[in-house]
Order: C-alpha cells, then structure tokens, then sequence
C-alpha cells in the first residue's frame, strides 16, 4: 500500500500523507475502509511509529481519516469531497506558475500541452496501479461491482 523512498528530501510522514491522500482520491480506498495501524505500519515500513502517528495526525486533522477508539483509523466518509476543496485551492498556485511561464515566454501552447499530460497521466498510471476505474472529474470514485461467477 505505501512505498517510502528513504533517499527523498520529502519528509516520510509527507511521503505517507501524500500517498494515502492519492489512494483516496484514485478510489484506492474507500469511505469506512480501515486503514493500517500505526504499530502494523510502523512495523511494515521498519519507520518509527511516532512518524506514522504524524502522518496519521495531520490527515485526521485535514479531515480525511477519522479515528474511532479501540477500532482504530477509518477513512472518512467525506475525505475525496475534503480532498478535491485542499486540492481547488491549489488552482491559485497554478495560475501564479502559468503567470511567470508566460513572463519567461513559454508558449501557451506549450504549458497546456504540459497540463494536459499531467492531467493523463496519474489516471493511466494510477488506474494500472491500483485497477481503479476512471471516473468523472468532481465525482467520487464508485464501488466496484463484484465479477459474475463462471
């Protein structure tokens, strides 16, 4: 489920926030599903539980998992909805880069093109990562429907 790169300059705790995060938003995870608990992750990855709990602290507090005492850590049911607000605001950032790309005369072109494959691309490599299924933008992800028997 999660793969930490210990030669990163990304803080592991980030490195895990930002994996469950894209678990959610692909349709990895689902509404209500538990996830690992910090002593079985903390033994799975060989990182320090506190580092977990760190993780697992800041997504309670983004309001993407929810932590039920004595049962553990359950995605929250309205973590994608919580998910795509965190990730709107980002829209501001974006439009500051396109700003000083077009100040460095990067053709608008050029910059859509590279929109366009960032836009591709997480749902090809994510969808044969995880055998999600496509879905329109803004929706949640549905629940996959068992295979007939043969």
């Amino acid at each position: 489920m999660f793969s930490i790169d210990v030669l990163s300059r990304r803080p592991v705790y980030e490195q895990i926030v930002d994996q469950l995060e894209r678990l959610v938003l692909t349709g990895a995870v689902r509404p209500g599903e538990q996830i690992p608990s910090v002593r079985s992750l903390s033994v799975q990855l060989s990182i320090n539980p506190n580092t977990i709990q760190k993780a697992y602290s800041e997504l309670d507090r983004r309001g993407i998992l929810c932590s039920v005492p004595g049962r553990g850590c359950f995605i929250s049911e309205n973590a994608y909805a919580q998910l795509t607000e965190i990730r709107r605001k980002d829209l501001g950032r974006l439009e500051e880069l396109a700003r000083g790309l077009a100040l460095a005369g990067i053709d608008k072109r050029e910059a859509l093109d590279a929109v366009e494959r960032a836009y591709a691309a997480p749902a090809q490599a994510e969808a044969s990562a995880f055998a999600s299924p496509v879905r329109e933008a803004g929706k949640p992800p549905e629940k996959p429907q068992a295979e007939p028997e043969g």
